[in-house]
C-alpha cells in the first residue's frame, strides 16, 4: 500500500489534534478541518485516503452523514468517538468505502501510543486493517479488536459506571452542606485523589462525559444493576447489619469479574 494522505475532520482540538500530529510525524501529509476552519468536506473527502471523523458524540453521526457521500469506494472512513454502535452503523450506511471505528483509550494529554490501547471495530477493512494496525502497534500501542455491540457494552461498565458513580458522588458531596474547605481538612489521600478525578469532569469537558453516559445503548442496564445495588446497600445499612455487608463483601471479593 502507498503512502495514504489522512483527512481529519476535528482535527483542530482534543484527540483529533493529537492524531493530526501523529500521522504528521509517522510522515503522512495530514488535511485537517475544524468547525469554523480548514478545507470543506468535499475537499477533504477528494484529497484524502484515510478519513477520520473526530467530533463530539452528538453530532458525529451528522457529520458521517455529511462525509459519507463524498467517500470513494478505495477509502477508508473511520470515527474517533468512545461509542462505536450507531457511529460504525451509520459509516456503513451512508459510504460505499472501507469502515473501520476507532477508539482510542486515552486523551490528547498523554505524549505518546507506548502503553496505552486502542480499540478497534473493522466492520468492513478490506486491505486497510494491517496498515492501521501496523501503524499503531509500531508506534508502541497494544490494539484490541472488538465488534461495535461488544465495545459499548463494555464501555458502559468502563466510562458509563465509572463516570456516572464520579458524578454521583459530586451531586452528593454538594447536596450535604460541607464545605471543600471543610473536607479538605481532614481528606485521607484516597479521597482527594477522587475529588481530582470529580473536578476533572465537572471542569473539564462536560459534554463529552454526559454523551459518554447518555448515549451508550446499554446504560439502562448498567443503571439498573446501579440501583439495585444501592438498595440491597441501604437495607443492609438500615438494619445497622455490618456482619452482613461484611460477609458481602468477602463474597465478592473473592470472584475476580476482570476474568
Amino acid at each position: 500500500m502507498n503512502t495514504p494522505t489522512i483527512g481529519i475532520i476535528g482535527g483542530t482540538g482534543g484527540i483529533g489534534k493529537w492524531f493530526a500530529r501523529f500521522y504528521q510525524k509517522a510522515g503522512y501529509t495530514v488535511h485537517v478541518s475544524g468547525e469554523h476552519s480548514g478545507l470543506p468536506l468535499p475537499d477533504i473527502c477528494a484529497r484524502a485516503d484515510v478519513v477520520i471523523v473526530s467530533v463530539p458524540i452528538g453530532v458525529t453521526c451528522d457529520v458521517i452523514r455529511a462525509v459519507g457521500p463524498f467517500m470513494r469506494d478505495t477509502s477508508l472512513l473511520m470515527d474517533m468517538t468512545s461509542l462505536k454502535e450507531e457511529p460504525v452503523r451509520t459509516m456503513l450506511e451512508c459510504s460505499a468505502s472501507a469502515v473501520i471505528g476507532c477508539h482510542p483509550l486515552f486523551g490528547p494529554r498523554v505524549t505518546s501510543l507506548r502503553g496505552h490501547t486502542i480499540v478497534l471495530c473493522p466492520v468492513r477493512a478490506l486491505d486497510w486493517l494491517e496498515w492501521i494496525t501496523r501503524l499503531f502497534t509500531g508506534n508502541g500501542a497494544s490494539v484490541i479488536e472488538l465488534s461495535p455491540s461488544r465495545h459499548d457494552e463494555l464501555m458502559s461498565v468502563v466510562q458509563g459506571l465509572n463516570h456516572l458513580d464520579t458524578i454521583l458522588m459530586k451531586l452528593v458531596m454538594d447536596d450535604s452542606g460541607i464545605s471543600r474547605k471543610d473536607l479538605a481538612a481532614v481528606s485521607t489521600p484516597l479521597f482527594e485523589k477522587k475529588c481530582d478525578i470529580v473536578e476533572k469532569i465537572f471542569s473539564g469537558n462536560p459534554r463529552l462525559y454526559a454523551e459518554i453516559i447518555t448515549m451508550n445503548p446499554h446504560i439502562d442496564s448498567i443503571i439498573g444493576g446501579y440501583e439495585r445495588a444501592l438498595t440491597r446497600l441501604k437495607e443492609l445499612i438500615g438494619r445497622r447489619d455490618a456482619a452482613a455487608l461484611t460477609t458481602l463483601l468477602k463474597q465478592r471479593g473473592k470472584i475476580d469479574t476482570l476474568s
